[in-house]
């Protein structure tokens, strides 16, 4: 069939919507109609080159949608069935998932890539096979992609609100309650108020957090993680750190969450120096992996106990907590619609990235099928 989808062809250049073929569904895979899609810093590093794929690639790895087809042997989902995409696929039985870090699963070994985990493509074009972001390439109308990618949700929820459990909530969320450890009490300081910073701030409310600063240069974005959870809000790292002195009277921050957009070295000194005896550093955020952005002082790190941790996905779980996080929104325990600045359609997918460096949008939306 054909699919009309947004491509990166090469670094340091807009997408380019284009007609691709596409194969149907093989052992294990599915057919996906997408109805939503989020606009993820993470195809930014692509585009910036910070992050390498295999070019050609459809971008997009927060999706949600409806099964339109399933290949031999799927036995999760059935065509009708409303799902989001997990950007890390999970496949159950890898020593990762076996160990309850099912947010490592071997299986992400080629996201980068686009391939399915047979190593194939199901997107071609011009002779040429298309890899999709993160094996889903979600700023497509249509996509074949691997069972395991895929978390059945209640046909009763909007797949343009549940589309944002596929990636910034539960990472932001994760960040704060499973790697960060976050607990009633805690003095936390989040960096970055884009779609993972936001859940962050949310994750360490919901967990009872005393203090919570959030850190963002951006107004607009300062005053919706007040909406959301925040205590306080400052627009640098140095009037930040003056506040968690005073709330703390000198104990320190216990969580420092890097939600940055690209991590530098200046935000990871600034959160290692905000948290104190025993406090932890979580680096959620991305940089080029060739960069070393962490460089502290090895004596403090050892005097003071402090860590310095990294989290994909949030240390979550994707079968598991995308349901929980969808179940805590219908209970009103989290906030979703509030984070969706703006929507856009297919063609508009380079307007909304604008958008997200501009820093007009906590979370910008495609819906596929809009006017």
């Amino acid at each position: 069939m054909k699919t009309k989808a947004a491509v990166l062809y090469e670094p340091h250049k807009p997408f380019e919507i284009e007609e691709l073929d596409l194969d149907g569904p093989k052992s294990g895979e599915v057919l996906i109609k997408f109805t939503a899609a989020g606009l993820c810093h993470s195809d930014l590093h692509l585009i910036d080159n910070d992050l390498v794929p295999r070019f050609p690639i459809v971008g997009g790895h927060e999706g949600a949608g409806i099964i339109e087809d399933v290949g031999p042997g799927v036995t999760k989902v059935k065509p009708g069935d409303h799902v989001v995409c997990s950007f890390i696929p999970n496949c159950g039985t890898c020593r990762y998932c076996a160990t309850g870090r099912s947010s490592l699963c071997d299986m992400g070994a080629t996201i980068l890539d686009g391939a399915l985990p047979d190593g194939s493509f199901r997107f071609h074009g011009g002779g040429n096979d298309y890899g999709g972001m993160c094996m889903l390439g979600t700023f497509s109308e249509r996509a074949t992609i691997s069972e395991h990618s895929v978390v059945k949700v209640d046909e009763s929820l909007p797949l343009e609100t549940a589309v944002l459990v596929g990636c910034g909530v539960p990472t932001g969320w994760g960040t704060a309650n499973y790697t960060g450890g976050v607990r009633a009490g805690d003095t936390v300081v989040v960096y970055g108020i884009g779609g993972i910073g936001i859940n962050a701030v949310q994750g360490a409310a919901h967990a009872g957090a005393q203090n919570i600063i959030a850190v963002d240069p951006v107004a607009f974005k300062r005053e919706t993680a007040l909406k959301l959870g925040a205590t306080h809000a400052f627009a640098s790292a140095d009037e930040a750190m003056a506040k968690i002195v005073e709330l703390t009277w000198g104990q320190m921050a216990d969580q420092a969450l890097v939600t940055v957009g690209t991590v530098d070295e200046d935000v990871i000194t600034s959160a290692f120096n905000a948290v104190g005896k025993g406090g932890v550093v979580v680096v959620t955020g991305l940089a080029n992996p060739e960069k070393l952005t962490v460089h502290v002082s090895g004596g403090i790190l050892t005097l003071f106990e402090k860590t310095i941790k990294g989290s994909l996905f949030g240390s979550a779980n994707p079968q598991y907590d995308i349901v929980r996080l969808l179940r805590l929104y219908q209970a009103g325990a989290i906030k979703l619609d509030e984070l969706v600045t703006r929507r856009y359609t297919l063609e508009q997918v380079n307007e909304g990235y604008q958008d997200l460096r501009d820093g007009k949008n906590i979370r910008g939306v495609i819906l596929h099928d809009a006017a």
